[in-house]
């Protein structure tokens, strides 16, 4: 139910995020339509210090400098009033021109490191990939 729940909010976060952006800048649209995005929610455990959080948050923030194939990223905590997160404090959105960038960032030396910097502190991790549809 809970996997539900935060998929149905992500869906409407993306499409409220992203349709009124695409809407003022076709520009944006022309160039991310048809690429790969790459969604990552998570929820750190209760006993996660700030240092911690922040590290996991430049961690994820260095991939793109480390791991060639990404065209976009960005990043950003939770700010939605109506407080149905389930604990997904954090959402990362990275952007590959074609799944075989993706495909090939997943196995990638510096995503495998930052992913241990991350297990140690993480509660849930919730992915959803999709292909940028206009």
């Amino acid at each position: 139910m809970r996997k539900a729940l935060a998929a149905g909010i992500l869906g409407l976060l993306l499409t409220a995020g992203c349709c009124p952006f695409t809407r003022v800048c076709p520009i944006h649209a022309q160039t991310t339509r048809g690429k790969v995005r790459h969604v990552v929610l998570l929820k750190f455990k209760a006993e996660a210090t700030p240092q911690q959080i922040k590290a996991v948050e430049e961690g994820f923030r260095a991939l793109p400098g480390k791991i060639g194939g990404i065209r976009y990223f960005e990043w950003g905590t939770d700010i939605s009033p109506e407080k149905l997160s389930d604990g997904f404090t954090h959402c990362f959105l990275v952007t590959f021109d074609t799944e075989k960038a993706r495909d090939a960032y997943l196995p990638h030396p510096a995503h495998k490191a930052f992913v241990e910097v991350l297990k140690p502190v993480l509660d849930k991790v919730l992915v959803v990939d999709y292909v940028a549809q206009r």
